[in-house]
């Protein structure tokens, strides 16, 4: 919803999305909404640094999948920025994109992203360009100091990207904990197949 001052609330919501499942959804929607947002972009990290190794899916086909999970959902938008950008995925690059005249930006983590963010390159220059949003199911999980800060509470659902990987690695089935459009990418491109 915009502010009185016709500004644009946007969330920004990123991570490597190996695969997107249910739960990531359900923090995107949640927070849109308890935060009165216009739109939650969810930004797939091109090279994500800090995983080196452990991603299993390149970029070209989590930003598909990404993309086919959002489809059709009111007010969650993805965007290739970090795809398309070369070298490491730095979260401040991205909000600088991001930003602009008119727009409020929401930075998305889960608590235990929130825990880590000091190490973080850039950690610094990321509270003067949003407001961080700890999407949590603890309603007591300590915020970290230095930031603008929301925290919006969302249902407990047991769902990991590694786990997801395991499944698909046995044949097992993913549908009920990834989006449909996504499970249909991964079955098309066969990724996580061991």
């Amino acid at each position: 919803m915009r502010t009185s001052d016709g500004s644009e609330r946007v969330g920004v919501f990123g991570g490597t999305f190996d695969p997107v499942h249910v739960a990531h959804i359900v923090a995107a929607v949640e927070t849109r909404r308890a935060l009165g947002l216009d739109r939650v972009v969810l930004v797939p990290a091109g090279d994500p640094w800090q995983k080196r190794g452990t991603v299993a899916a390149p970029a070209a086909d989590r930003l598909a999948m990404v993309r086919a999970a959002v489809d059709g959902i009111d007010g969650l938008e993805v965007s290739p920025l970090e795809v398309q950008r070369e070298g490491p995925s730095y979260t401040y690059q991205t909000l600088e994109a991001l930003s602009g005249p008119g727009r409020e930006l929401f930075l998305i983590v889960g608590a235990d992203v929130a825990a880590s963010m000091g190490s973080w390159v850039g950690s610094e220059r990321l509270p003067a360009l949003a407001t961080l949003v700890v999407v949590t199911r603890e309603p007591d999980e300590r915020l970290p100091a230095g930031w603008r800060c929301e925290r919006v509470a969302i249902p407990r659902l047991d769902v990991s990207s590694t786990g997801l990987r395991a499944r698909a690695a046995r044949g097992w089935p993913l549908d009920g904990l990834v989006p449909p459009g996504a499970v249909r990418i991964i079955a098309e491109r066969g990724l996580y197949r061991s």
